[in-house]
């Protein structure tokens, strides 16, 4: 049976849609989820549990193989045992860690003797779980982002200032071209032209063996990059002539020397010879 409103038309469907029961619980449930799903969208994620759980693995992970492989020398806690020459690493931070682990320095034979680079034994996931832990033990430099030493899309006059700050702070240990050389004591300053741009970052901060700590205030890091980038181009331009190794003038001072004199010293004997037979 058909109602007709005034005019004799019956009421439009929209209408009567708005009449039924169902309507209002209906609508209030749209707003509600429109209302929800714009809140997650604005609202910044927060960090769940999960993360907090995975880097108390990764510290418990880390303690785990520090207590193989490190407490030996540097303590159970990493307090440094003086009689081994190890030092303690309460704020050394994760990138000495990274840098030390990383090249094959540690962990080492002899405490006392200077750690020479050698292979790897440990793996990336073991190297981050070592490093998290030593950082959990009180502040240091973190490892590097690649934004931090990459020295990509550096201009020319970028990588003249990095041969400056080289040669002014390092090469008088390292050489003019990061080839090493020697130190007093017996040490010896490593060569840098198998370091990776990182490495050199990290022993930038931290500082390792005889090496002193360039801190951000003092040297920042596009300086830093600068220098890799200095590096990385007098290592990859080939040198014409007899390079010597390219290890300065103490080398080529020697080669001179024993070329040099030691061919007049034999043409003199050689003319005072034939001198005495006339």
């Amino acid at each position: 049976m058909r109602f007709l409103t005034r005019g004799g038309r019956s009421p439009k469907p929209r209408a009567s849609l708005r009449r039924h029961r169902a309507a209002r619980p209906l609508l209030l449930g749209l707003s509600l989820l429109f209302v929800g799903t714009l809140y997650a969208a604005l609202t910044p994620a927060a960090p769940s549990s999960a993360e907090g759980a995975t880097d108390q693995q990764l510290v418990a992970q880390g303690k785990n193989l520090f207590a193989v492989n490190c407490a030996s020398c540097h303590g159970l806690n990493a307090e440094g045992l003086a009689q081994q020459g190890a030092p303690s690493l309460t704020n050394v931070g994760a990138a000495a860690v990274d840098f030390q682990v990383r090249t094959g320095r540690m962990p080492m034979a002899n405490p006392l003797a200077q750690a020479p680079r050698k292979e790897n034994v440990f793996t990336d996931d073991e190297i981050a779980a070592l490093a998290a832990y030593v950082a959990s033990l009180g502040d240091g430099p973190g490892i590097p982002t690649e934004d931090q030493y990459n020295p990509a899309g550096l201009s020319p006059e970028d990588v003249a200032r990095g041969g400056e700050l080289f040669r002014t702070n390092c090469s008088a240990c390292h050489n003019f071209k990061g080839a090493g050389g020697a130190l007093p004591n017996g040490l010896v300053a490593p060569s840098l032209q198998e370091s990776t741009p990182k490495e050199v970052y990290e022993a930038l901060r931290t500082g390792p063996g005889q090496m002193p700590v360039f801190a951000a205030g003092a040297v920042p890091d596009d300086d830093v990059k600068s220098i890799i980038g200095y590096l990385e181009q007098v290592n990859a331009t080939p040198s014409a002539g007899l390079t010597l190794g390219g290890l300065g003038p103490v080398s080529e001072g020697f080669w001179a020397w024993v070329v040099g004199i030691g061919g007049l010293v034999l043409f003199a004997v050689w003319i005072a010879s034939r001198g005495a037979r006339a």
